[in-house]
Order: C-alpha cells, then sequence, then structure tokens
C-alpha cells in the first residue's frame, strides 16, 4: 500500500471507529503524524485528498476539521466523476436511473404534501402545451427532483442528482430529435402527478418507469 493510501486508511478508521466525530478538528499536524506513524508529507496528501471528496474541510489559518459527513455532501464527488462520462455509457445511466427514480417516486406517494404537490401543477401549467426543447429540459429536471427530494431520503436524491448529467445530454438529444417527444413528456408529467395526488405509489411507480423507459428505448434505437 502507497504511504498515502495508508494515511488515508488511518484517518479514516478514526473517523469510523468514533475517534474523529462530524465537526471534530484534527489534532496538529505533528502530533497526528506521530501518533499515527506517518510522515507529514503523507499526511498531508491524504488531508489533501479527503478533503476533495469532502471528508475533511481545510480552514486556513483555524485547521483542519471533519465534515458533516452528510451523504448530499460526500456524493457531491460522483457528480463529478459522472461529468467524465463516455456518450456510449449513457444508457449505463439511465438503466440505473429506472431503477432509483420510481422507487422515489413510490416512497414520495406517501410523504409529499399538498402544498407541494400545487407546487408541481403550477409549474406544469405556466410551461404550457409548447415549450422550447430547453425549457422542457429544465422544467422536467426539476419535476423530478423535487419528487425525488419528497421521497424524504437523502441518499437516494443525491444519488439521483449525481446522475443527472448525462440523461439530461440524452434527454435533450430526444427533444431536438423524436416527433411529439414533447406532448408525451408533458403527458406523463400529469399521470405521475395524478398518481401521486391520489396517493397511489404502484401507479406513481410504473408511470415514473415509463417516463424513464421511453428516453432508454429512443436512445437505444439511435446508437
Amino acid at each position: 500500500m502507497a504511504v498515502t493510501d495508508e494515511a488515508i486508511e488511518k484517518i479514516k478508521e478514526m473517523i469510523v471507529s468514533g475517534a474523529l466525530r462530524p465537526g471534530d478538528r484534527l489534532p496538529r499536524e505533528s502530533e497526528l503524524a506521530a501518533e499515527l506513524g506517518l510522515s507529514r508529507n503523507s499526511l498531508r496528501e491524504a488531508v489533501r485528498a479527503l478533503s476533495l471528496i469532502r471528508v475533511l474541510d481545510v480552514r486556513q489559518g483555524d485547521g483542519t476539521y471533519v465534515t458533516s459527513l452528510d451523504p448530499r455532501l460526500l456524493l457531491e464527488a460522483l457528480s463529478f466523476v459522472v461529468d467524465f462520462h463516455r456518450d456510449d455509457t449513457v444508457l449505463e445511466f439511465l438503466a440505473v436511473r429506472r431503477i432509483l427514480e420510481p422507487a422515489a417516486t413510490a416512497m414520495a406517494a406517501h410523504r409529499i404534501g399538498a402544498a407541494d404537490l400545487d407546487v408541481l401543477e403550477a409549474a406544469l401549467d405556466a410551461l404550457g402545451a409548447e415549450p422550447s426543447v430547453d425549457d422542457l429540459v429544465a422544467a422536467d429536471l426539476d419535476f423530478h427532483r423535487r419528487i425525488v427530494g419528497a421521497s424524504g431520503n437523502t441518499v437516494l436524491c443525491s444519488l439521483l442528482d449525481g446522475l443527472s448529467g448525462p440523461t439530461t445530454r440524452a434527454r435533450v438529444w430526444r427533444g431536438l430529435t423524436q416527433e411529439d417527444v414533447v406532448g408525451r413528456t408533458l403527458y406523463e408529467h400529469r399521470a405521475i402527478l395524478t398518481a401521486l395526488r391520489d396517493r397511489d405509489a404502484e401507479a406513481a411507480r410504473s408511470w415514473a418507469t415509463v417516463h424513464i423507459a421511453s428516453v432508454e428505448q429512443w436512445l437505444r434505437a439511435v446508437l
């Protein structure tokens, strides 16, 4: 194991074991290096790596702290990595979304409030019957983000948010090339909204699956 990897593992163990908790300040560099049996250079590299993935927060002039370790914060790194996807892997991202998002939509059916449903309906009304592709894709992102947020599961919400980049590009391509994509998308959104209002989790799950699968099926046909 490389010395930097060893340093990362030792800091990770301190956090996992509870020796360092969210919000705790790390000991001074010289003290921590001695305690862990590491060189100061390898410790410094480990801290830099862990700060990049939001495990540690380096505050200039104040020290290094363990972050909140909130899933939304830690999963920010996923969005960064996903941005490097190749176009031929978009189908794989869509397949993952097809597994996760219907489940989140079904969960939201039991939890989403009437006020949130009204916001979703108002947004659909404001979009109109013939929005531009850019407006439709932006509205689609917001529609699903709000519903997934209502699931109450921050990990699921963060995972799906991280997957939105490549699947958004697929939706733009589809909107530019497939006939009646606007009408179909709006119809499916209305169907999902109706299922949520009815508190029908299985109908919400089914319509969310149809909605995502239609993008996936189109992309399989054109690639």
